[in-house]
């Protein structure tokens, strides 16, 4: 299969209506859209490390979720990482495409994939006017205590730890989740009628807000709470292309001292 045509696939699946206006994602790097696809890398970044495994592995193609080019190289040379990775790819052969907020808000993205890598099944949504649809919902069969909830976490997302923030003892059922970077979300999920929102990343100072207005967050990790949908990606990739498509579970901080 063409590149063209995967990326074609891409674009109807998770259309870029759903991308929010600061977001970059899409057809990152392509020497040649009309080449075969080959080998089909999956992972969250498209770093250094990503890039030499595809190279060394075969993998002609790599589709990532966080974008390779976010803000814009300022220059493309050995003498940066954004540079290298660009270079890289380019002498390898390599595309790039990643997907983003789109894949954070679409069917079966990134927060469908979180609620059941959790056991459950997302009831409803909920954002803020950029991305009204971003966020998920899902119910607990019946109330339990949201220290409880965040070593349910913990064991389900395969997380060293995870920051509960708020009253461990506040009984929670109506849980919301963002994965990744979600403290813009936070207060939505109060609008919502959430008694506990999951997230990657809650900022300090917006996890203490939440808190004070009886909202618990517990922050499991921009990795933990996106690495799922690499899978459920690799398969809608699986399915359409027939080619060979693998999963590179990578994580950049692996180390917990304390």
């Amino acid at each position: 299969m063409k590149i063209a045509e995967l990326y074609a696939f891409l674009e109807e699946k998770y259309p870029r209506e759903l991308s929010c206006s600061w977001d970059n994602d899409g057809m990152m790097l392509c020497p040649d859209p009309e080449a075969e696809t080959g080998r089909i890398l999956i992972c969250l970044d498209a770093t250094e490390y990503t890039l030499n495994y595809a190279v060394a592995k075969g993998y002609k193609t790599v589709v990532t979720h966080h974008p390779m080019l976010f803000r814009g190289p300022k220059s493309i040379t050995p003498g940066n990482a954004g540079g290298r990775r660009i270079l890289k790819s380019l002498s390898a052969g390599i595309t790039v495409l990643s997907y983003h907020t789109r894949l954070d808000a679409a069917e079966g993205g990134v927060n469908d994939t979180l609620c059941r890598r959790l056991g459950y099944t997302a009831s409803a949504s909920f954002g803020d006017a950029e991305a009204p649809t971003l966020g998920r919902i899902f119910e607990l069969p019946f109330a339990i205590p949201a220290s409880m909830m965040a070593s349910q976490i913990c064991e389900k997302l395969g997380c060293p730890s995870v920051r509960l923030n708020g009253d461990g003892g506040k009984m929670v059922q109506r849980i919301a989740v963002c994965g990744g970077d979600g403290k813009d979300f936070i207060f939505p999920a109060t609008a919502a009628g959430a008694d506990l929102f999951l997230t990657g990343d809650a900022g300090y100072n917006m996890a203490l807000d939440a808190a004070e207005e009886g909202l618990v967050t517990v922050e499991a990790g921009h990795y933990h709470t996106e690495a799922p949908v690499c899978h459920e990606l690799a398969e809608v990739i699986r399915s359409f292309t027939g080619e060979r498509c693998a999963v590179l579970e990578y994580e950049p901080y692996t180390s917990v001292i304390g």
